[in-house]
């Protein structure tokens, strides 16, 4: 089994290494706002372990996660004011759609850029609330101002968990790789746990991926 794992990194770290790999971090950035079933915080990841082996420069996969981002935030945004009312129609012929456009309309009047900053870690929330914007038409200047602060940061948390993997563990890519994975994957279920618990605490709820 570790020897498919390195096999599998050792190939990973060869594409990832081609100063191509930019444009796939900003495309599949820019995917994910848009559709997220689209894996970006992996990618990002695997950019910055491989800015920490010396093979792409760390700044710039922060600049081409970060782009991607913040144009998909706007794709997705746009989509959303663009077809408002067909999309109001469709959450609300369920009682869940209901709740989920009620939540993200009073949660943006109630939290504003910060909910935009906390959902761009939260896979498929990010979509659901940069849509939300959208078709609850809030001010277009207001949502990029709050876009451009939320993208650089979601790109530099990832960029870091894999450059510090990648430098820590220069001589074992494959174990690079992993652990800086594993962190990422500890951070999100501790960012589900406390949500989950402040839920049941009686704080407000957050149905983003409900």
């Amino acid at each position: 089994m570790f020897s498919f794992l390195d096999s599998f990194f050792n190939w990973l770290e060869h594409y990832s290494g081609s100063p191509w790999f930019y444009l796939a971090i900003f495309a599949v950035a820019l995917l994910d706002s848009v559709l997220p079933v689209v894996p970006s915080e992996s990618l990002v990841i695997i950019g910055g372990v491989s800015a920490g082996l010396h093979q792409l420069h760390w700044s710039l996969v922060i600049i081409a996660a970060a782009a991607g981002a913040f144009a998909g935030d706007n794709i997705s945004y746009q989509i959303g004011h663009r077809f408002s009312a067909s999309l109001q129609k469709r959450y609300e012929r369920s009682v869940k759609g209901q709740r989920r456009l009620r939540w993200a309309h009073e949660q943006i009047q109630l939290r504003g850029g910060e909910l935009l900053i906390t959902a761009r870690f939260i896979p498929g929330g990010r979509t659901l609330l940069t849509l939300s914007c959208g078709i609850t038409n809030q001010d277009r200047r207001w949502f990029m101002k709050w876009i451009a602060i939320a993208t650089p940061i979601w790109a530099m948390y990832g960029t870091l968990l894999g450059f510090i993997g990648g430098r820590s563990f220069q001589d074992n890519h494959t174990k690079a790789f992993l652990v800086a994975f594993t962190i990422a994957i500890g951070a999100t279920v501790s960012l589900e746990l406390i949500r989950h618990f402040r839920h049941r605490s009686g704080s407000s709820s957050t149905p983003l991926n409900k």
